[in-house]
C-alpha cells in the first residue's frame, strides 16, 4: 500500500502522516507513505506496478480528483477513494477532548477548495456531525473559500467551539486556534479510525481486484 498524503512544511504534520503509516504496519500491511505536494518522496517515486494508493484526504478536491490520477497514470497502481466523512465521529471524538460542552455553537473548520463537490462533503459532514453534537453545524474554512472561519465564529451567539475537518497540524489548523473561538478542537491526526478506514479502503480495492 502507499498512504497518498497532502504534503506540508509543518513537522508535526509529517508525524502524523507517519503515524497513521505506523498503525497500517501493526494490522500486518506493508506501507510507504508518498506526498501529493510540498513534501518528497512524492507519490509517483513511491509507487510499484500492482500497489493500492490510499488518498489521506477528507474531501474529494484537486488532489483527489485531478492531481493523484494523474501523478498514477500509467504506473500500474490502483487509486481507492478518499477518506471522506468516515472519519466524522473521530472529530467529534476531538472536540470532546477539547472541551466541547452540549449547547455550544459548532463550526466546522475546514479547507477551502474551488470544487464545488468537495465543499457539498464539507457540508455534509457538518450535518453529520450534527448528529453526534445535538444542534446544528455551521461551516467555515481557513483558506480560499467563502465563509471565513473567524466571520462565521464570531457570527454565532454564546460559547463557541470550533470542530477540526483537517488531518494533521499545520498552517490551517493554526488559523482555525486564531478563529476567536472559546474551544478549538485538534486535527483528527492518527486517531484509531483513520487507520481502520485506510486499511478498510485498501481490503476492499485489493479484494475486488482479485475477483472476490
Amino acid at each position: 500500500m502507499v498512504l497518498a498524503a497532502h504534503g506540508t512544511r509543518d513537522p508535526a504534520g509529517v508525524r502524523v502522516i507517519e503515524a497513521i503509516a505506523r498503525r497500517v504496519r501493526r494490522a500486518g500491511v506493508p506501507v510507504r507513505v508518498g506526498y501529493a505536494d510540498v513534501r518528497r518522496p512524492a507519490v509517483p517515486e513511491v509507487v510499484t506496478p500492482g500497489c493500492v494508493v490510499v488518498p489521506a484526504f477528507l474531501a474529494a478536491g484537486y488532489h483527489v480528483r485531478v492531481d493523484l490520477p494523474a501523478q498514477l497514470a500509467g504506473s500500474g497502481a490502483t487509486l481507492t477513494p478518499h477518506l471522506g466523512t468516515s472519519l466524522v465521529p473521530a472529530a467529534f471524538e476531538r472536540l470532546r477532548e477539547a472541551g466541547w460542552r452540549p449547547g455550544d455553537a459548532v463550526v466546522l473548520a475546514a479547507a477551502g477548495s474551488s470544487d464545488e463537490r468537495a465543499l457539498a462533503e464539507v457540508r455534509q459532514a457538518a450535518t453529520l456531525l450534527g448528529a453526534w453534537t445535538g444542534s446544528e453545524v455551521s461551516v467555515g474554512y481557513v483558506a480560499g473559500t467563502a465563509p471565513k472561519l473567524a466571520e462565521v465564529v464570531a457570527a454565532q451567539r454564546g460559547r463557541v467551539a470550533v470542530a477540526s475537518w483537517l488531518l494533521a497540524p499545520g498552517l490551517f489548523h493554526r488559523r482555525a486556534r486564531e478563529s476567536g473561538a472559546d474551544v478549538v478542537a485538534a486535527p483528527i491526526g492518527d486517531h484509531p479510525l483513520v487507520a481502520e478506514a485506510v486499511l478498510a479502503r485498501y481490503r476492499l480495492t485489493a479484494a475486488s481486484r482479485m475477483g472476490g
